[in-house]
Protein backbone atom coordinates (compact mmCIF):
# COMPACT_ATOMS: atom_id res chain seq x y z
CA UNK A 1 0.00 0.00 0.00
CA UNK A 2 1.04 3.12 -0.98
CA UNK A 3 1.75 6.27 1.58
CA UNK A 4 0.89 9.39 0.71
CA UNK A 5 1.51 12.59 2.98
CA UNK A 6 -0.86 15.52 2.76
CA UNK A 7 0.71 18.85 3.70
CA UNK A 8 -1.75 21.73 3.79
CA UNK A 9 -2.40 24.08 6.99
CA UNK A 10 -6.04 23.69 5.80
CA UNK A 11 -7.77 21.09 8.23
CA UNK A 12 -10.74 20.55 5.89
CA UNK A 13 -8.53 20.08 2.52
CA UNK A 14 -6.71 17.30 4.48
CA UNK A 15 -10.20 15.44 5.53
CA UNK A 16 -11.42 15.57 1.98
CA UNK A 17 -8.61 14.78 0.88
CA UNK A 18 -8.03 11.88 3.12
CA UNK A 19 -11.83 10.90 1.98
CA UNK A 20 -10.58 10.37 -1.88
CA UNK A 21 -7.18 8.77 -1.19
CA UNK A 22 -8.41 6.36 1.16
CA UNK A 23 -11.42 5.32 -0.90
CA UNK A 24 -8.89 4.24 -3.36
CA UNK A 25 -6.90 1.97 -1.06
CA UNK A 26 -4.23 4.75 -0.12
CA UNK A 27 -2.63 5.20 3.09
CA UNK A 28 -2.47 8.97 4.48
CA UNK A 29 -0.17 10.82 6.70
CA UNK A 30 -1.33 14.61 7.10
CA UNK A 31 1.34 17.70 8.36
CA UNK A 32 -0.09 21.19 8.73
CA UNK A 33 3.38 22.72 8.16
CA UNK A 34 6.45 22.45 6.26
CA UNK A 35 8.04 21.76 9.48
CA UNK A 36 5.96 18.57 10.24
CA UNK A 37 6.15 17.69 6.70
CA UNK A 38 9.87 17.58 6.75
CA UNK A 39 9.74 15.66 10.25
CA UNK A 40 7.47 12.86 9.08
CA UNK A 41 9.37 12.32 5.73
CA UNK A 42 12.87 11.50 7.92
CA UNK A 43 10.39 9.20 10.34
CA UNK A 44 8.47 7.02 7.67
CA UNK A 45 8.55 5.38 4.21
CA UNK A 46 6.29 7.59 1.78
CA UNK A 47 5.52 7.39 -1.74
CA UNK A 48 4.34 11.14 -2.66
CA UNK A 49 3.44 14.07 -1.30
CA UNK A 50 0.89 16.70 -1.92
CA UNK A 51 1.87 19.70 -0.43
CA UNK A 52 0.39 22.98 -0.38
CA UNK A 53 2.16 26.16 -1.68
CA UNK A 54 0.80 28.65 1.18
CA UNK A 55 1.20 27.60 5.05
CA UNK A 56 3.13 29.14 8.38
CA UNK A 57 6.02 28.22 9.91
CA UNK A 58 7.23 26.96 6.67
CA UNK A 59 5.90 27.38 3.22
CA UNK A 60 5.42 24.56 0.53
CA UNK A 61 7.81 26.19 -1.69
CA UNK A 62 10.62 26.33 0.96
CA UNK A 63 9.35 23.01 2.11
CA UNK A 64 9.81 21.45 -1.33
CA UNK A 65 13.59 22.96 -1.66
CA UNK A 66 15.09 21.04 1.55
CA UNK A 67 12.91 17.83 0.71
CA UNK A 68 14.60 18.04 -2.55
CA UNK A 69 18.09 18.12 -1.33
CA UNK A 70 17.52 14.22 0.83
CA UNK A 71 14.55 12.43 -1.18
CA UNK A 72 13.26 11.64 -4.97
CA UNK A 73 10.15 11.01 -3.84
CA UNK A 74 7.02 12.98 -6.14
CA UNK A 75 5.78 16.13 -5.20
CA UNK A 76 2.04 17.83 -6.32
CA UNK A 77 1.80 20.58 -5.29
CA UNK A 78 -1.52 22.17 -4.56
CA UNK A 79 -2.20 25.62 -5.98
CA UNK A 80 -4.69 28.77 -5.87
CA UNK A 81 -5.30 30.06 -9.38
CA UNK A 82 -3.82 33.50 -8.24
CA UNK A 83 -0.11 31.46 -7.36
CA UNK A 84 1.14 31.43 -11.58
CA UNK A 85 4.77 32.79 -10.29
CA UNK A 86 4.76 30.11 -7.38
CA UNK A 87 3.60 27.22 -9.37
CA UNK A 88 6.95 27.87 -11.90
CA UNK A 89 9.09 28.17 -9.13
CA UNK A 90 7.77 25.04 -7.48
CA UNK A 91 8.33 23.32 -10.92
CA UNK A 92 11.43 24.42 -11.03
CA UNK A 93 12.97 23.32 -7.91
CA UNK A 94 11.84 20.10 -8.09
CA UNK A 95 7.65 19.65 -8.05
CA UNK A 96 6.81 16.90 -10.14
CA UNK A 97 3.17 18.45 -10.99
CA UNK A 98 0.50 21.03 -9.57
CA UNK A 99 -3.41 21.00 -8.83
CA UNK A 100 -4.98 24.17 -8.81
CA UNK A 101 -7.67 24.40 -5.62
CA UNK A 102 -10.67 23.97 -5.74
CA UNK A 103 -9.53 20.80 -7.69
CA UNK A 104 -11.84 17.86 -9.23
CA UNK A 105 -11.12 14.73 -6.90
CA UNK A 106 -11.36 12.30 -10.57
CA UNK A 107 -8.49 14.88 -11.87
CA UNK A 108 -6.58 14.99 -8.71
CA UNK A 109 -6.77 11.02 -8.34
CA UNK A 110 -5.65 10.85 -12.16
CA UNK A 111 -2.51 12.93 -11.40
CA UNK A 112 -1.51 10.97 -8.07
CA UNK A 113 -1.60 7.29 -9.85
CA UNK A 114 0.41 8.77 -13.03
CA UNK A 115 3.02 10.29 -10.49
CA UNK A 116 3.02 7.00 -8.63
CA UNK A 117 3.36 4.58 -11.71
CA UNK A 118 6.40 6.73 -13.34
CA UNK A 119 7.80 6.72 -9.96
CA UNK A 120 7.19 2.51 -9.77
CA UNK A 121 8.66 2.40 -13.04
CA UNK A 122 11.98 4.30 -12.56
CA UNK A 123 12.78 2.09 -10.08
CA UNK A 124 10.07 2.12 -6.99
CA UNK A 125 11.03 4.03 -3.87
CA UNK A 126 14.80 4.01 -4.88
CA UNK A 127 15.84 5.66 -1.58
CA UNK A 128 15.31 4.12 1.30
CA UNK A 129 15.25 6.76 4.27
CA UNK A 130 16.05 4.53 7.41
CA UNK A 131 19.06 3.02 5.61
CA UNK A 132 20.15 5.47 3.33
CA UNK A 133 20.83 2.92 0.44
CA UNK A 134 19.37 3.79 -2.70
CA UNK A 135 19.12 1.30 -5.41
CA UNK A 136 18.35 1.40 -9.40
CA UNK A 137 18.99 -0.88 -11.49
CA UNK A 138 22.14 -2.85 -10.96
CA UNK A 139 23.43 -0.27 -8.97
CA UNK A 140 23.15 0.08 -5.14
CA UNK A 141 24.38 3.13 -3.14
CA UNK A 142 24.74 3.21 0.92
CA UNK A 143 25.03 6.47 1.66
CA UNK A 144 26.00 5.49 5.25
CA UNK A 145 29.09 3.29 3.73
CA UNK A 146 29.85 5.77 1.08
CA UNK A 147 30.22 2.49 -1.09
CA UNK A 148 28.41 1.44 -4.81
CA UNK A 149 28.00 -1.85 -6.12
CA UNK A 150 27.36 -2.89 -9.50
CA UNK A 151 25.36 -6.36 -9.60
CA UNK A 152 26.85 -6.52 -6.23
CA UNK A 153 30.93 -5.77 -7.49
CA UNK A 154 31.83 -3.10 -5.20
CA UNK A 155 32.94 0.07 -8.16
CA UNK A 156 35.94 2.28 -6.56
CA UNK A 157 34.50 5.87 -7.22
CA UNK A 158 36.56 9.15 -6.12
CA UNK A 159 34.22 11.41 -3.66
CA UNK A 160 33.59 13.89 -6.61
CA UNK A 161 32.53 10.63 -8.48
CA UNK A 162 29.82 9.30 -5.45
CA UNK A 163 28.25 12.81 -5.65
CA UNK A 164 27.56 12.83 -8.95
CA UNK A 165 26.23 8.78 -8.68
CA UNK A 166 24.14 9.78 -5.46
CA UNK A 167 22.69 12.72 -7.45
CA UNK A 168 21.39 10.72 -10.26
CA UNK A 169 20.23 8.01 -8.37
CA UNK A 170 18.33 10.32 -6.10
CA UNK A 171 16.47 11.38 -9.47
CA UNK A 172 16.60 8.14 -11.82
CA UNK A 173 15.49 9.27 -15.52
CA UNK A 174 15.01 12.85 -14.60
CA UNK A 175 17.79 15.16 -16.93
CA UNK A 176 20.36 16.47 -15.27
CA UNK A 177 21.79 19.41 -16.82
CA UNK A 178 25.80 20.72 -16.51
CA UNK A 179 25.16 23.56 -14.78
CA UNK A 180 22.66 22.00 -12.32
CA UNK A 181 24.83 18.94 -11.44
CA UNK A 182 27.35 21.49 -10.93
CA UNK A 183 25.76 23.30 -8.38
CA UNK A 184 24.41 20.14 -6.42
CA UNK A 185 28.08 18.39 -6.14
CA UNK A 186 30.55 21.60 -6.18
CA UNK A 187 28.41 23.65 -4.12
CA UNK A 188 29.46 26.39 -6.30
CA UNK A 189 28.11 29.21 -9.40
CA UNK A 190 28.72 27.03 -12.75
CA UNK A 191 31.14 29.05 -14.50
CA UNK A 192 32.97 26.68 -17.12
CA UNK A 193 30.54 23.90 -16.42
CA UNK A 194 29.80 21.46 -19.39
CA UNK A 195 33.46 20.70 -19.63
CA UNK A 196 34.36 19.71 -15.60
CA UNK A 197 31.27 17.80 -15.82
CA UNK A 198 31.46 15.91 -18.75
CA UNK A 199 35.07 14.77 -17.63
CA UNK A 200 33.30 13.50 -14.41
CA UNK A 201 30.49 12.15 -16.62
CA UNK A 202 33.21 10.36 -18.87
CA UNK A 203 35.17 8.94 -15.89
CA UNK A 204 31.78 7.86 -14.53
CA UNK A 205 31.38 5.50 -17.83
CA UNK A 206 34.44 3.97 -17.97
CA UNK A 207 33.95 2.38 -14.33
CA UNK A 208 30.20 1.50 -15.17
CA UNK A 209 29.41 0.77 -18.85
CA UNK A 210 30.53 -1.97 -20.90
CA UNK A 211 31.19 0.00 -23.98
CA UNK A 212 31.46 3.77 -22.17
CA UNK A 213 30.94 4.61 -25.93
CA UNK A 214 27.67 3.81 -26.41
CA UNK A 215 26.66 4.20 -22.62
CA UNK A 216 23.72 1.60 -21.55
CA UNK A 217 22.87 3.78 -17.90
CA UNK A 218 24.08 7.34 -18.37
CA UNK A 219 22.98 8.15 -21.16
CA UNK A 220 23.51 11.88 -23.09
CA UNK A 221 20.67 14.16 -23.91
CA UNK A 222 21.56 16.53 -26.48
CA UNK A 223 21.50 19.92 -25.33
CA UNK A 224 20.13 19.27 -22.10
CA UNK A 225 22.14 17.12 -20.51
CA UNK A 226 22.24 13.68 -18.72
CA UNK A 227 20.39 11.03 -17.31
CA UNK A 228 20.00 7.52 -15.07
CA UNK A 229 18.54 4.54 -17.37
CA UNK A 230 17.17 2.05 -15.61
CA UNK A 231 17.46 -0.82 -17.97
Amino acid sequence: MYNILIVDDDKDIVAALKIYLTAEHYNTLEAYTGKEALKILREQTVHLVLMDIMMPEMDGISALSVLREEYNVPVILLTAKSEDSDKIMGLNIGADDYVTKPFNPVELLARVRSQLRRYMQLGGNPVSENTGVMRVGPFELDDKTKTLTQDGEPVALTPTEYKIMKLFMERPGEVLSPKEIYRQVWKDEPYGADSTVAVHIRHLREKLEINPAEPRYLKVVWAQGYKLVDT
